[in-house]
């Protein structure tokens, strides 16, 4: 089994100790890199260009948000993941906007660790439901505002179902259409949304009254 290559972005030692152990006994991936800031992982970070990256937010000299916009700027492709406590709502959004592909408890069980691994390194989101619905449920100052959709009522019923956590496969299944349409319809639901990724598709369902939390 090949294995995923991994750097640890996090200022407590023990926390990457403990987290390196267990990944490279994995048998599934494999810690190439560590840093204890953001800028230390930015000086490196060319050198690891297809690693998958842990990254905490909250951290001395450069914290996880603006190093994973410089990152994501340099390096368009480069898979991040949030590394997070539950309770630092103030932070979900600005990591999402920053581009992360997923969110990580620091207290997740190691197979929900690779099972997230293995989701990013496919090009997948992996972002748990419960942390996003802590996100919009925080944000006071946006109201519902949905009245008047700019979906069509395919895209509605499509995003429906991504909101439910549905692939494109199981979508087509689900509505009887080819992947590629599904394919289409997601990307001209992100354009028309503006959103980045199937984070930002559920939020902006949810803020917008399109689906209940």
């Amino acid at each position: 089994m090949v294995k995923h290559k991994i750097i640890l972005v996090d200022d407590h030692s023990l926390f990457r100790n403990g987290l390196k152990l267990l990944l490279n006994n994995s048998g599934n991936a494999m810690v190439v890199a560590e840093a204890s800031n953001g800028q230390e992982f930015l000086d490196m970070a060319d050198k690891f260009p297809d690693a998958i990256v842990f990254m905490d937010i909250e951290m001395p000299v450069k914290d996880g948000i603006e190093t994973t916009k410089e990152a994501i700027l340099k390096f368009p492709d480069m898979r991040i993941i949030a590394l997070t406590m539950f309770g630092e709502n103030e932070y979900y959004l600005k990591m999402i906007e920053a581009g992360v592909k997923g969110f990580l408890l620091k207290n997740s069980e190691i197979d929900e660790v690779l099972n997230t691994i293995d989701a990013v390194a496919e090009g997948e989101n992996s972002f748990s439901r419960e942390l996003l619905l802590s996100i919009v449920k925080n944000i006071h100052s946006l109201e519902k505002k949905y009245t008047e959709t700019i979906l069509s009522e395919r895209e509605l019923e499509i995003l429906h179902f991504i909101c439910k956590g549905f692939s494109n496969q199981e979508i087509s299944e689900k509505l009887f259409i080819s992947k590629r349409t599904v394919d289409k319809h997601r990307s001209n639901i992100i354009d028309k949304t503006g959103s980045k990724n199937t984070a930002s598709l559920v939020m902006y369902a949810i803020k917008n009254g399109i689906i209940e939390v």
